[in-house]
């Protein structure tokens, strides 16, 4: 006996068999990513619509529920901004450029550590305590030197801004081992060239902070939540954004992105050629974005892969 398929469906059947398909469609994935690393910067919008944290959330508690370690890495401008502006703390700039004094350091270690950070471990731990928040000077979890920033041939002092030059891998594997979610504010003790501890603190842009971690674990993906769709071929035509990319066209392409994309592209070649196998941008302003970059055949965004990667 042969069952039709044209049996009409209600709308509640219809919506159950919906919800079924994107079940399907997301076990490959499930298998593929099952066990291991994925680095996610947290950032754009997706850091103060209440309704995008929360979704934000959600997505991590499943990936973590369904075998991956995820690890999140994230910043903080738009609260920083406005507490620079609430406490009116003096603020200087050179060639455009905001510089991180000390005084402007407190309020980056206050906001990412205190409360950027602690809202996102409140709203993962909903579900059970997964979450562990710290920032890079927890248990010598990153070391960080301060940037060479250099504008049209010259070096710019840009204060207490650093990059990451060492990252305790041993920490965040164990952590992961216990199923634990690290939850990271990239600001980060200062280590001189020998690798001893200067006694200040840097602060570090949340993307290359992501970058670096994931370069050290060989983390099988990375993925940064912004305020755009991806990478677009010929901006601004939204016809024109590519979903996927291969490193060898992205190092190419990369001269020709406007300033603000630039670097985000950069930190996606820069991921791939320190071991992670794929590295994606992804558009913080769609709910379940992250889930939708992993866990669908199209993904969302702009993936940036190996030149081997299948």
């Amino acid at each position: 006996m042969t069952l039709a398929l044209d049996i009409p469906l209600n709308d509640s059947q219809f919506s159950a068999q919906r919800k079924s398909e994107v079940l399907v469609e997301a076990l490959p994935w499930i298998r593929r990513f099952q066990g291991r690393t994925v680095v996610v910067k947290y950032g754009g919008n997706a850091m103060v619509d209440p309704g995008l944290q929360q979704a934000f959330a959600d997505d991590i508690v499943f990936m973590a529920s369904v075998g991956i370690r995820p690890i999140v890495v994230h910043g903080g401008g738009p609260q920083i901004n406005a507490m620079l502006a609430e406490s009116a703390t003096p603020v200087e700039f050179r060639n455009g450029l905001r510089v991180t004094s000390p005084e402007v350091m407190d309020v980056v270690r206050m906001v990412l550590v205190g409360q950027v950070g602690r809202q996102l471990v409140n709203r993962i731990n909903t579900y059970a305590p997964l979450a562990a928040g710290m920032s890079g000077e927890d248990s010598g979890l990153l070391s960080a030197r301060k940037s060479r920033v250099i504008v049209d041939g010259e070096q710019i002092d840009m204060g207490l801004v650093g990059d990451i030059v060492d990252v305790n891998t041993e920490l965040i594997n164990s952590m992961l081992d216990r199923g634990q979610i690290p939850v990271i504010a990239p600001v980060s003790p200062e280590v001189d060239e020998a690798g001893r501890p200067t006694g200040q603190v840097l602060n570090v842009n949340a993307d290359t902070a992501a970058t670096a971690i994931a370069q050290a674990l060989r983390a099988e993906k990375l993925v940064m939540l912004t305020n755009v769709a991806g990478i677009y071929g010929t901006w601004p035509d939204p016809h024109t954004l590519i979903s996927e990319i291969s490193a060898t066209d992205l190092r190419a392409m990369i001269p020709r992105l406007g300033e603000g994309m630039r670097p985000k592209g950069q930190a996606l070649l820069d991921a791939i050629d320190g071991g992670v196998s794929s590295a994606a941008i992804v558009d913080g302003r769609i709910e379940h974005a992250l889930l939708l970059e992993i866990f669908t055949t199209k993904g969302v965004g702009t993936m940036a892969r190996r030149d081997d990667y299948a």
